[in-house]
């Protein structure tokens, strides 16, 4: 590497994956003095125009001088970086510090020239946008503040490259050159630009393995039963509409075919391009299939085969091994130890699973992380009749099994964009990069449902080959930040496909308040009571009686629907003797002309072993063409309007009601028939009615789908984070960093934290320690009656039912028998810790708390004080910064909130002052990440203001913030 005479060691944390705009990868990594070969192969490969608007002249070729010094750094004042594939330079980067005349300088000087170049072949992938950002994130490192680039008028793309990135800029024209000088501090616009490409090019990767106009099957044996031999025959069977090759370096030089496909030896001899590689061989012979795949040009690869990081030590550095050769190449990798990838576009029609049948065409997503629980989501969704789900659909399905590479955050910024799915159902046992996927999840929630499910929750640790970051929070507070950012979290794969129904067949209620009606006033009391349990609303059950006919179901359900003070309808229904198929037929038409007329409203239905009413109610419309019942539906041709989805339009017919997708519920009159779709319902503007076997598991989904409902209401408007002008930012930063000399962590005094958090508005009740009978006198004189004494060991703080606090002291006489007490209960002095405080108004003690994870970030939570608040764990929690209406629902969101606001004819507390402490601790966390912990307790709220008892902060070096910087994958 570097030669003993450079001023630092080689930057191994500068190396980084990334991302290309195409979905390709590329390795960023320092330049080196053994890179003098490959500097001037990439030269050679650089067109003639490229290098003039490089150097300004023409440069054919590289002199000995230009290499040593393009390939000599000292990672200081002088770096270089090349982006590689195949371990080939594609593009470099490099910046030299200057000083205020251009000259070469050293720090502390704060700007730097940077300069490009880029093969031609690789121009527009977004290749010098991601250079750009990590040669920034560099600088920043080093003390540079600034960077100039002095570029042709004619060089538009490079021109491009800086003003797109969302600095802050000046730009100047002098000599037939344009210059442009940018701060690189990060800036909203910056990030969003960031966020936006990383967004582009994330989903552009997966979509490239959903969408493969070739795939080859590798290890497809000689044995019908094999798994690389199943894959090819799922493919195959699906009617795969692209090209399909079998390959297996045992087959022998005559064998050109393999069940209809055709078959070579290598991936080398297959002619043409191959898009996706289905990997199945042992995991001891995948390097060299890696290899003939990258060299071959293959986009992407789904390792099916075992033997990785779930085999323990040996295994997770295969897998390294694996990532880092697959993205040598740019290749993205699909598990290994996957259950594979299912895409049901009738474009694509692509079954590279170990699923033997095609899931049927639908709107919903699913990625699942253990095969295991993505056989049984397929199973769950493909089952009609009989049962709950009826016929449903599904878009793509993707099983990340070791979850190496590709993970649910590369799914979720693929589904945003997809216009074939509306609802996406995640199961996860783990979360790799909790900050990401919160930020993920709250844009996707914003335009359509996302349902998660989250195994592994109490076993400790993740499951064997993922590769998690540590996070510090309890699982409950992780759930509480997912919630927040509108992900519907659930406790089972039940719950999963529950709620995914309906949100995939119904539209959003709006509003918690339900109409319940039926045949059984049984069933009807049982729905009553599961509404009440999950905080609906519900209207006192009708009982239509056993008599009930079909068209007295259209007619209850068609006046609940027209009822204003309705948001949704649970229709219960029980079986009627000697009606059969026939009557299960004629109830679901007539529940669905009766939901087609108010499509605003959801509508549920709750049957008691009633499969042939399950399965009509899910059966497309009358008109549509039905498969037959007895055998498993065949793919559909490929031109087939029932595997057609409908576009999306601009926006609903004026009776239509948006699906939680955007998509609308029926087509418009003027539109063309459409063949019914399982989701879609039929061309005649009837749409599907989920039908489940239990009232808890409806209303369970109905619940879920209020809160939803409500979330996307509030995201409309988040609030905002206000300013308070008493609020002393820059004198917190100076005594943040003077306390932050004395040590890397350290937790601040008394009179510390009581002088930092008063910079912030926060107001702390003086305590004065007590060691004796006569300092503790002492110490109430200055302070003033009535009193408090408390103990503050670290065993008694906190705890007043243990008997360490005395309240309300008038006199001295009450004061010295309250100290000889607490000294005769606990023991001497120095082992209470007492403090003498003065009392505050009486109230409702709180607890307020503030804590930076390494994983998650930064977390405000807030409950009652109290051991039984503990034990049961309520409270609540808010990813910091808090907006104003985040400090409004979080008060209000611990199920002993009432406690605040009246209950049983106590007198409400000061919400406003309460919600406004929580905001500056916010803003104190929020401006310095250095405060890593915050806790006020108790907190005393009074009808009348509040009184902030007791505080600790803690300091040290924040955590890393890898979303404010470079795009990367995850480090291997």
């Amino acid at each position: 590497m570097q030669t003993s005479s450079d001023r630092h060691e080689y930057p191994a944390h500068w190396e980084a994956d990334v991302v290309l705009r195409d979905g390709g990868t590329a390795r960023v990594r320092p330049i080196t003095v053994d890179d003098a070969e490959r500097l001037v192969s990439f030269y050679e490969q650089v067109s003639d125009e490229s290098k003039y608007y490089r150097f300004f002249a023409p440069y054919p070729r590289l002199s000995a001088k230009d290499v040593h010094r393009f390939t000599h750094h000292d990672f200081v004042d002088r770096v270089g970086l090349a982006a590689t594939i195949g371990g080939e330079f594609i593009a470099t980067v490099r910046y030299d510090r200057i000083g205020p005349g251009g000259t070469p300088a050293s720090a502390p000087a704060d700007e730097a020239e940077v300069a490009f170049l880029v093969q031609d072949a690789h121009q527009g992938r977004g290749v010098a946008s991601a250079l750009l950002e990590h040669i920034a994130a560099v600088a920043r490192e080093r003390g540079i503040r600034r960077f100039a680039a002095e570029v042709l008028p004619a060089n538009t793309k490079m021109i491009k490259v800086f003003m797109d990135a969302g600095y802050t800029q000046k730009r100047s024209f002098e000599d037939g050159v344009v210059r442009l000088e940018f701060d690189l501090e990060p800036t909203d616009r910056s990030l969003a630009v960031q966020y936006a490409r990383e967004h582009r090019a994330e989903a552009r990767s997966v979509q490239r393995l959903l969408q493969p106009g070739s795939v080859a099957v590798v290890g497809t044996g000689r044995t019908p039963r094999g798994v690389g031999r199943s894959i090819l025959g799922n493919i195959r069977d699906a009617g795969y509409t692209g090209r399909l090759h079998a390959v297996n370096k045992s087959f022998a030089d005559d064998v050109t075919d393999l069940d209809g496909v055709p078959a070579r030896r290598s991936v080398r001899d297959i002619e043409g391009p191959v898009d996706l590689a289905v990997v199945t061989v042992p995991a001891e012979q995948v390097p060299e299939v890696v290899t003939e795949c990258g060299e071959h040009g293959v986009q992407g690869l789904v390792v099916v085969s075992a033997g990785y990081a779930d085999s323990g030590a040996d295994g997770r550095e295969r897998q390294r091994a694996l990532v880092r050769q697959a993205r040598s190449y740019g290749m993205r990798i699909i598990g290994p130890n996957a259950f594979g990838i299912i895409n049901t576009s009738p474009e694509v029609r692509l079954n590279a699973s170990l699923a033997p049948e095609m899931p049927r065409p639908g709107r919903i997503g699913l990625f699942a992380q253990s095969g295991a629980i993505g056989i049984a989501l397929l199973s769950r969704l493909h089952r009609r009749g009989g049962g709950v789900t009826g016929v449903t659909g599904v878009s793509t399905f993707v099983s990340s099994g070791n979850r190496a590479d590709v993970s649910g955050n590369d799914v979720l910024q693929y589904w945003y964009d997809d216009p074939r799915t509306d609802v996406a159902l995640m199961y996860l046992e783990s979360i790799g990069n909790p900050r990401k996927f919160t930020r993920l999840a709250r844009r996707t929630a914003a335009a359509k449902p996302l349902v998660v499910v989250q195994g592994a929750r109490h076993g400790g640790v993740a499951p064997q080959g993922h590769a998690v970051r540590a996070t510090r929070l309890p699982h409950a507070t992780v759930s509480a930040l997912l919630r927040q950012a509108g992900v519907i979290r659930v406790d089972t794969i039940t719950d999963l496909v529950d709620v995914g129904l309906l949100l995939a067949r119904q539209p959003l209620p709006a509003g918690p308040r339900v109409a319940i009606l039926g045949n059984s006033e049984s069933l009807g009391l049982l729905t009553y009571d599961a509404c009440l349990s999950e905080g609906l609303r519900p209207h006192p059950p009708r009982d239509l009686t056993t008599a009930a006919s079909a068209d007295d179901f259209h007619a209850a359900l068609s006046r609940a629907l027209a009822d204003d003070t309705c948001d949704a309808v649970v229709v219960t229904a029980i079986p009627t003797v000697g009606e059969g198929p026939s009557g299960d037929a004629a109830l679901a038409e007539a529940l669905r002309s009766a939901a087609a007329a108010v499509p605003a409203k959801p509508v549920l239905v709750v049957h008691v072993e009633l499969g042939g009413l399950a399965e009509a109610l899910s059966a497309a419309a009358s008109t549509a063409p039905q498969p037959p019942t007895e055998e498993p539906r065949p793919p559909a041709p490929a031109d087939a309007g029932a595997a057609t989805a409908p576009e999306r339009p601009g926006g609903p017919e004026p009776r239509e009601a948006p699906s939680p997708g955007g998509r609308p519920t029926h087509a418009g009159a003027d539109s063309p028939p459409v063949a019914a779709t399982p989701d879609d319902g039929g061309g005649d503007g009837t749409r599907l009615i989920p039908a489940y076997p239990a009232a808890e598991r409806a209303v369970r989904a109905l619940a879920e789908a209020v809160s939803y409902a409500q979330w996307r209401r509030d995201s409309v408007d988040p609030g905002k984070v206000p300013e308070y002008e008493d609020i002393d930012e820059k004198g917190a930063a100076e005594q943040i960093a003077g306390y932050l000399t004395r040590g890397q962590g350290l937790t601040l005094g008394a009179a510390e934290t009581c002088e930092l958090l008063g910079r912030y508005g926060v107001d702390v009740h003086r305590a004065l320690p007590a060691p004796d009978p006569d300092e503790v006198a002492s110490a109430a004189r200055a302070i003033g009656y009535p009193v408090a004494l408390k103990a503050t060991a670290p065993h008694l703080r906190h705890r007043a039912d243990l008997g360490g606090v005395r309240l309300d002291l008038a006199d001295e006489e009450q004061l010295r028998r309250a100290y000889a007490e607490l000294t005769e209960l606990f023991g001497k002095p120095d082992e209470l810790r007492p403090v003498v405080q003065g009392m505050a108004p009486r109230g409702v003690d709180t607890v307020v708390r503030a804590v930076i994870d390494p994983a998650a970030g930064a977390v405000l939570s807030f409950g009652l004080a109290g051991a039984a608040t503990q034990l049961l764990g309520d409270t609540a929690h808010r990813l910091i910064p808090v907006t104003d209406r985040d400090a409004t629902s979080l008060i209000r969101s611990i199920r002993t909130a009432p406690l605040l606001f009246g209950w049983r004819g106590s007198a409400p507390v000061d919400a406003p002052a309460l919600e406004e402490l929580l905001l500056r601790v916010s803003r104190l966390v929020d401006d310095h990440p250095e405060v890593v912990a915050v806790t006020l307790e108790p907190v005393v709220v009074a009808p009348h203001g509040l009184s902030v008892l007791g505080a600790s902060v803690r300091l040290a070096p924040p955590p890393a913030r890898d979303d404010l910087g470079p795009r990367t994958l995850p480090a291997y």
